[in-house]
């Protein structure tokens, strides 16, 4: 077995099967080398499927936020250029509804994950019919194999074109990193429009091993699934993390399969860490990385995390440079590179970086400010960072940067010391407008069930422990953060209303 989900297990035959299946059909309708064709589907296998047809015809999968307004995934299928889509029937609707002419007027067809009552045809019986027999064309390393879009967190999302280099090398680097082969189990509860929830699908292929796959998150649903499948591998966001540390069934799941869990997509908080780890007793490693590197850019290791028991200060490193990878600090307005313990913008070189941004030559040059070379070139990742000893400690996207009073405030440490309050759930730091200093710090703060505690609590227990001048000023009270799917803090959001009206906003 390859794949599991709820409904449905696949071969690794059944795999080749299908793909060439969909490989057929798509020749089929004259999409080829350099096509782009969209999934906006849950559900893991449809858009594996489909990528990997898509790959054996020089053609480019790109899996579409499905949790996206309407106008928003019309945006992104129109400045794909989609040949194909296949969607749920959930959302075909509002894909419909999205352009103004209730079209994309590139696609040549839609079909539908499952068979719809709508009288869209269904996508296993669209494709069935062909023959189990394809031969791919010639592919280059550095073609296009996947198109993943940003997530649109600092304005109109832009399509990320990666490698088939790029995804077999983190795929290579992860198996041997993680010490994931063809005995081990994969647990992967990321949607496919993240760039981890596709290269943990492709993983699979790439070891021999097993994908237990799930279409929607639910903690106590996982914690269940450890056991019951055997899992013994799983990559996690923080906020998941915490979530599976507060369902009702975490002090009884059975978590004696797993081997690794590696983390990453957004900070975490020591407290967090510290109670997973407590938890589930099995090795952990974090993930530093970005879409545009094809996921991973450093790891902190298994063996960092147990020498974090005598040396604490690792815990709040993402790690070293791995596969190949190349790391600089730079000083984003000199462009120097910043000396030992110096802060600056992470410039990432690896084999893994993305090709370009689709049809916006001005963002890939902005990235490159040095050009391409064979190496990948020196990508610039906008966030903030420093080296120490060799390990990369990561303060805060730059731009999330508070300047308060000529001072620069990084949010991740106030955010860390934040999150140990004991009747704090889930938080978040922003920088607000001030008349005085230009910016001032504010607190977001989820409150534990039951937990009570007012501003003036959580910022006096704050200035305890932490310089004055970096504590916050003031605390708002939210029923729940803002996040997009891939977990990642929507601070944008939280900022807005602070903001409106406002000559320079922070985004």
């Amino acid at each position: 077995m390859a794949y599991r989900t709820s409904d449905t297990v696949l071969s690794f035959t059944d795999v080749e099967r299908a793909s060439n299946r969909i490989a057929n059909a798509l020749a089929a309708l004259q999409i080829g080398r350099g096509d782009r064709v969209a999934c906006l589907t849950r559900h893991h296998l449809e858009c594996l499927l489909l990528t990997l047809a898509a790959c054996k015809l020089g053609a480019v999968c790109m899996p579409v936020n499905w949790r996206l307004a309407p106008g928003e995934v019309a945006y992104i299928l129109t400045h794909g250029e989609a040949r194909f889509i296949v969607a749920d029937a959930a959302f075909i609707g509002s894909l419909l509804g999205g352009a103004a002419d209730g079209s994309v007027s590139t696609v040549r067809k839609l079909v539908c994950t499952k068979p719809d009552s709508d009288g869209f045809e269904g996508f296993a019986a669209w494709y069935g019919a062909q023959s189990e027999h394809f031969q791919p064309v010639a592919i280059a390393p550095d073609d296009a194999a996947l198109q993943l879009y940003s997530s649109g967190t600092t304005g109109l999302p832009k399509g990320v074109v990666l490698s088939h280099r790029g995804l077999l090398s983190t795929s290579r680097t992860v198996a041997q990193d993680w010490k994931f082969d063809a005995s081990g189990v994969l647990g992967n509860p990321l949607p496919t429009f993240h760039v981890a929830g596709m290269t943990m699908l492709l993983l699979t292929l790439y070891t021999g091993g097993q994908t237990a796959a799930y279409a929607d998150f639910d903690p106590t649903t996982f914690i269940d699934a450890i056991a019951r499948h055997g899992i013994t591998h799983s990559f996690l966001v923080p906020a998941m993390l915490l979530f599976m540390l507060q369902s009702p069934t975490a002090a009884q799941g059975d978590y004696r399969s797993l081997q690794l869990i590696a983390y990453g997509g957004s900070p975490i908080s020591d407290q967090v860490l510290e109670d997973a780890m407590r938890l589930f007793q099995c090795d952990f490693l974090q993930v530093y990385g970005l879409t545009e590197v094809s996921g991973p850019a450093t790891f902190l290791s298994q063996q960092d995390h147990r020498d974090a028991t005598t040396r604490p200060e690792l815990l709040r490193s993402a790690g070293k440079p791995i596969g190949g990878a190349r790391l600089r600090i730079v000083d984003p307005i000199t462009r120097q590179d910043a000396l030992e313990g110096g802060t600056g913008e992470i410039w990432i070189e690896s084999e893994r970086n993305l090709l370009e941004y689709w049809r916006d030559p001005q963002a890939t040059q902005s990235a490159y400010p040095e050009g391409r070379n064979a190496r990948g070139g020196w990508f610039r990742t906008g966030d903030g960072a420093y080296l120490k000893d060799g390990y990369i400690f990561i303060h805060d996207r730059i731009k999330d940067m508070i300047i308060s009073g000529g001072e620069n405030i990084y949010p991740a440490e106030i955010e860390n010391l934040l999150m140990k309050h004991p009747a704090v759930a889930d938080g978040a730091i922003i920088g607000v407008p001030d008349a005085k200093w230009g910016e001032a710090v504010k607190a977001c703060v989820v409150l534990k069930p039951e937990a009570q505690a007012s501003q003036s609590d959580i910022i006096d227990w704050m200035r305890e422990r932490l310089a004055h001048y970096k504590c916050p000023k003031s605390v708002e009270f939210f029923d729940e953060m803002p996040r997009n799917p891939s977990g990642k803090l929507l601070k944008r959001v939280l900022r807005e209303p602070y903001w409106q009206g406002q000559q320079r906003a922070v985004n």
